[in-house]
């Protein structure tokens, strides 16, 4: 279990935020345009080269112009290259890895907007995965959208998982 108050993120803009910086940028970009309605979403992927990792992408859209993304790269030793060595066991710690990340991320982003008190209008309820009706994780998607699900969150799938599907795969 990755403890994410206590890793860095990168972001393309800003280089590289600590947990706490990433929430407060978010706020700092959502006060920027206060009358408009945000959407944050987490996803992931992972690698299939040599170096095992797992991209994990926080992505906030200001509806309709556009957003910001941050970016954590877990990675794991060889050693553990024979536990993730086979495409279902991959997607589901890249869903695990997700839901762990959401969970702690959702109880900071709500702390920060009691504390803060601005009148935002955002919402954080979807996890992206990186599966589909096609290929081969079509069988998945009922054990996948449960997991999502029993963790308190409403899951998107391909097409709508660009969280997933588009930001952390381009990084894995």
């Amino acid at each position: 279990m990755a403890d994410f108050q206590k890793l860095h993120f990168y972001n393309p803009t800003l280089g590289k935020l600590s947990f706490d910086g990433v929430i407060k940028e978010i706020f700092n970009y959502m006060a920027t345009s206060p009358h408009k309605f945000y959407d944050i979403v987490v996803g992931c992927d992972s690698s299939s080269d040599e170096k095992l990792s797992f991209p994990i992408a926080i992505v906030v859209l200001k509806v309709g112009q556009g957003g910001r993304f941050f970016l954590k790269r877990i990675r794991y030793p060889k050693s553990h290259k024979k536990r993730f060595s086979n495409w279902h066991q991959r997607v589901l710690q890249e869903v695990l890895l997700s839901c762990e990340l959401a969970l702690s991320f959702r109880e900071a982003i709500q702390k920060k907007a009691k504390e803060s008190g601005a009148p935002l209008d955002y919402q954080f309820r979807y996890i992206h995965a990186d599966i589909g009706s096609g290929g081969p994780t079509k069988d998945m998607i009922k054990e996948v959208v449960g997991l999502i699900k029993s963790n308190g969150f409403e899951p998107k799938i391909k097409p709508e998982s660009f969280a997933a599907s588009v930001v952390a795969d381009r990084f894995a």
